[in-house]
């Protein structure tokens, strides 16, 4: 949750573990937050659940027929990943994988106080090692394998409160404008796509020394 340090900007990361770019821009903000003073305010919302509302496609689908589009997409990913230095990157083998459960399973852990081990634990196995992570039994293992409580936090998913909060933080999401992830928030001012955290940077940095 954002600090209450008033001087001190927040980025709203509008967050899904099914897109690649949303982890790749996970893995760089952290430096932004440290350069620019600004606190992480990471928002789980259903990547799905905000494609039907604004009747938005997946790239796959929606540049599938284009002519090199995708080609050039994937060259983009490589640059970014050579200039961070993210070389445990890995596409997912299981691509498109359905995030409801583990999405939820953010929540879950959030309320549980994990949240941070969680997050690691699931981006790693989703962009790092490859895992099938819409089957429960691989999750589970996962989670375990971090020490988590797997069991626990598998059962939390199924919670009323849990999924109305997945909900809710998609409808608000898309209230705010937001139609794909990653899309950051730094006040009102919204940045989509993981090769917009130029602009988030000094969006943060330029709120700080507003706030001063």
């Amino acid at each position: 949750m954002p600090q209450t340090d008033t001087t001190s900007p927040v980025i709203d990361f509008i967050f899904d573990f099914g897109s690649p770019n949303a982890y790749l821009a996970w893995k760089v903000l952290p430096g932004i937050c440290r350069r620019t003073g600004a606190t992480l305010n990471l928002i789980p919302c259903l990547l799905g659940g905000i494609f039907k509302a604004t009747n938005n496609r997946s790239p796959v689908e929606a540049f599938g027929e284009v002519k090199n589009k995708l080609a050039y997409e994937a060259l983009e990913t490589r640059r970014f990943v050579a200039k961070h230095g993210l070389a445990a990157y890995r596409a997912n083998p299981h691509f498109p994988v359905n995030t409801l459960l583990i999405m939820r399973g953010l929540i879950a852990a959030r309320r549980m106080g994990v949240a941070a081990a969680y997050l690691a634990a699931v981006e790693a196995a989703m962009w790092e090692t490859g895992q099938k992570m819409d089957d429960p039994e691989v999750v589970a293992g996962v989670l375990g394998s971090a020490g988590l409580d797997a069991q626990a936090i598998l059962a939390a998913t199924q919670d009323p409160g849990v999924k109305a909060e997945l909900i809710a933080n998609t409808e608000a999401a898309v209230a705010r404008g937001v139609f794909g992830i990653p899309t950051f928030f730094v006040g009102s001012e919204m940045f989509f796509g993981k090769d917009r955290l130029d602009q988030v940077e000094e969006a943060a940095r330029e709120a700080r020394t507003a706030s001063a």
